[in-house]
């Protein structure tokens, strides 16, 4: 296969790795405490909060598939405008609507599941690995649009309607994530369905970490400066990529030469 070929057969997104495990955990948690710190600490509401959001989402979607290559800020800086939109997208379905925690969590879920089935039914496939063209990435972003907002909501449904609390609510799905580590390692469980389980399950356990850092105590959380954390989060993210590999995945076509 020629260089020209080889670069055409390259995801535009990272491949999955530990690396891209960790930066992905605290892109969720940032998208929960700059989502709050927008809304709340500077008192924009949830309205406002989520149509700056999504303006910057759409814009760093255009420009991702736009792209001709993966390139790692970009990509990062995408899925941390999408966690943080669905922040303030989740807060305003369940809170200013009055939909609630549970009918946002369904709604939100049934949402993901209709892409999925779209994707699927057009492509024959939901795997990341061909996340190459501009088709396939509109599918990608919206997937994952609906799945960082539905990791709010569940993460808010688990701890507030369900009672857990937000320190118990991140063990629940820590634990969630250690199942599906476990599938992964020792089980043919399906590759792709145990991703996107797994993609799903880390924006509610940052979530529930956010909120366990900068709610007020008496609620619950640690009551930590919103924007400090946030900035802190940032850094460590960008650190993460200066430090960690970041490579594009391999589409299938590749190993064909």
């Amino acid at each position: 296969m020629s260089d020209r070929s080889a670069r055409e057969t390259l995801s535009k997104v990272p491949e999955v790795t530990l690396a891209f495990w960790i930066i992905k955990i605290a892109a969720t948690t940032l998208g929960e405490t700059g989502g709050d710190t927008v809304t709340m600490t500077l008192d924009w509401g949830y309205l406002a909060g989520t149509a700056l959001f999504l303006g910057a989402l759409i814009v760093l979607v255009i420009a991702q598939i736009r792209a001709k290559a993966f390139h790692p800020f970009l990509y990062w800086a995408t899925i941390v405008a999408s966690t943080t939109f669905g922040t303030t997208m989740a807060d305003f379905a369940d809170r200013s609507l009055g939909i609630g925690y549970t009918g946002g969590s369904a709604l939100l879920l049934g949402s993901l599941i209709l892409v999925l089935t779209v994707w699927y039914a057009s492509e024959g496939t939901i795997s990341v690995d061909t996340v190459s063209t501009p088709r396939v990435e509109a599918f990608y972003w919206a997937a994952i649009t609906f799945s960082q907002t539905l990791g709010t909501a569940l993460g808010d449904w688990l701890a507030d309607t369900g009672g857990l609390g937000y320190g118990y609510g991140a063990l629940v799905f820590g634990a969630g994530l250690a199942v599906i580590l476990a599938l992964y390692l020792w089980t043919n469980v399906s590759r792709v369905l145990l991703f996107w389980a797994a993609f799903i399950l880390t924006r509610p356990l940052g979530a529930t970490v956010g909120d366990f850092l900068d709610k007020p105590i008496h609620d619950g959380g640690l009551a930590l400066s919103r924007p400090l954390a946030s900035a802190v989060l940032a850094v460590l993210i960008l650190l993460g990529l200066l430090v960690l590999p970041q490579r594009a995945g391999r589409h299938p076509a590749a190993s064909e030469a």
